[in-house]
């Protein structure tokens, strides 16, 4: 189990630049000294001004207080037939994922990580024939194995006609693939990056969403965009999927839509 991708710390300063504020509004805001809320800023959790700080940025203050205690940790599993795939990209971790009909051996992957050679021993000890390469979104962690895994797979690659990435064939939102007897369906998820995209897989035994940088469990990728639109995306396009279904970020621990709804700060 991977840890969580954000510490408290972490999902305050998220908030904080989200809603365009320094620590001496956040202060004012919470009733907090300017201290305070730059130690809770720096990593000092007080769980009584870490609560009234969340309350002031909109978070969830119990479920802001489970992260901080390493309360929240989903162990959630994942089907035989779509495997997560970590590696290291400076001091980073990052996912990539690979999902297949297990009976027709046809797969597809969704980013490529750090690392060709992690997914291509998957694939060959699979057996798989890969249809397709899909990104989420062109941040160079989730693409830096792209072109061996074009190379070494002879296979087209997918990227988001909103954030093209060079050589990919571009996918609208709302466009429909075949991968076997999986559907996968693409939906904008923006605000990470402009053309953020999450992947719904539906097929034999997977229900799951890839959701790229846009959610993490327990927190959400750093926003570049409109915050509270962001916000309002996730919960339409991803947190509006039925509660069983799986998530797999870019960074961190698979989860689940209850999971989060339930957990994550900014949603709870």
């Amino acid at each position: 189990m991977n840890n969580l991708e954000d510490n408290a710390a972490d999902i305050l300063g998220k908030a904080l630049r989200g809603l365009g504020l320094a620590a001496a509004d956040a202060a004012e805001k919470s009733g907090l000294t300017e201290d305070s809320v730059s130690a809770l800023l720096s990593g000092e959790f007080d769980e009584t001004d870490a609560r009234a700080l969340a309350a002031a940025l909109h978070l969830d203050a119990a479920a802001l207080a489970r992260v901080a205690r390493g309360a929240y940790r989903p162990d959630v599993p994942h089907p035989a037939n779509l495997v997560p795939i970590a590696t290291t990209y400076g001091d980073m971790t990052v996912n990539a994922y690979v999902v297949w009909d297990r009976d027709q051996r046809v797969g597809a992957i969704f980013d490529t990580g750090a690392a060709a050679a992690p997914i291509l021993e998957l694939v060959e000890r699979e057996n798989l024939d890969i249809v397709a390469i899909f990104l989420t979104h062109s941040h160079a962690d989730h693409i830096a194995a792209l072109d061996d895994l074009v190379r070494e797979l002879d296979v087209e690659a997918w990227s988001s006609e909103t954030e093209p990435v060079a050589g990919t064939r571009n996918f609208r939102p709302g466009d429909y693939f075949n991968v076997g007897r999986h559907f996968i369906r693409t939906r904008l998820t923006p605000g990470h990056s402009p053309g953020g995209a999450t992947f719904i897989i539906e097929g034999h035994n997977v229900q799951a969403a890839v959701v790229g940088d846009a959610l993490f469990a327990g927190s959400i990728g750093g926003v570049r965009g409109d915050y509270p639109a962001t916000l309002a995306t996730i919960r339409r396009e991803i947190l509006g999927l039925p509660d069983d279904t799986l998530l797999c970020p870019g960074h961190g621990p698979l989860t689940t839509v209850a999971l989060e709804k339930a957990n994550n700060p900014f949603f709870a």
